[in-house]
């Protein structure tokens, strides 16, 4: 058998093809032969680079982070901002709808599958505070724009809120309870200096995800 002389091209065709099966399907109704059929490829190729549906639907997920990372570097590093201001903006583009949509679309909800959970649970804790939230709250503390002698649990609290008590994936939920929660959010952490973090137009996107998540792929042209 001919040796594969472009692995990379293979890679990113199969993550390519299964993100955009993920996205018009949903995950646990886009299959592998789905995945093999949509790419040309046989199924040894496919396994060759992949053990599993699941190993290819994190490396999708991996790839959308990785641009994530890279947009939340830039808001961290922006001098032109205090702590609260570059806070207030990470918020903005990390629900930004041409980079979240396509995750709404593709997950189960969290509540239903134990390990997707327990990933997005390792993200915030040993990616997303550490990397970008922790050190804006410290910025904050040295500019004066945040009040806390706890930017460690602080950033996890902040987090694990927003990403898992207010996010619309981790379980069926209405726009009511979404603006609710959204309410109690800026409540807790006004005693900190942190105001008016969730303002309408997150307010207005989360309750659109809500939509988005019942009807992902008939939502997700408007979104694109």
């Amino acid at each position: 058998m001919a040796r594969n002389k472009y692995p990379e091209e293979t890679v990113q065709k199969i993550l390519d093809t299964a993100e955009r099966l993920f996205v018009e399907k949903g995950y646990d109704r886009a299959s592998l032969q789905d995945i093999i059929e949509a790419t040309g490829l046989s199924k040894g190729a496919i396994y060759h680079h992949f053990a599993s549906k699941e190993d290819i639907f994190y490396s999708v997920c991996d790839r959308i982070g990785q641009h994530n990372a890279e947009v939340l570097a830039k808001v961290r590093d922006d001098s032109s901002l205090n702590g609260l201001e570059k806070l207030r903006a990470i918020f903005k583009v990390s629900l930004q709808p041409e980079r979240q949509a396509k995750m709404f679309c593709m997950m189960p909800y969290l509540l239903d599958n134990a390990k997707f959970l327990a990933t997005e649970m390792q993200s915030i804790f040993q990616e997303v505070v550490p990397l970008f939230v922790e050190p804006i709250i410290r910025q904050g503390m040295a500019d004066g724009s945040i009040q806390t002698g706890r930017p460690r649990e602080l950033a996890e609290a902040m987090l694990l809120l927003s990403d898992i008590w207010i996010n619309p994936i981790v379980r069926p939920t209405t726009s009511e309870e979404i603006i609710a929660r959204c309410t109690i959010y800026n409540q807790l952490f006004s005693g900190f200096g942190i105001t008016r973090l969730i303002d309408q137009e997150i307010i207005d996107t989360l309750t659109g995800y809500v939509d988005l998540a019942n009807h992902p792929s008939q939502d997700l042209k408007s979104a694109d």
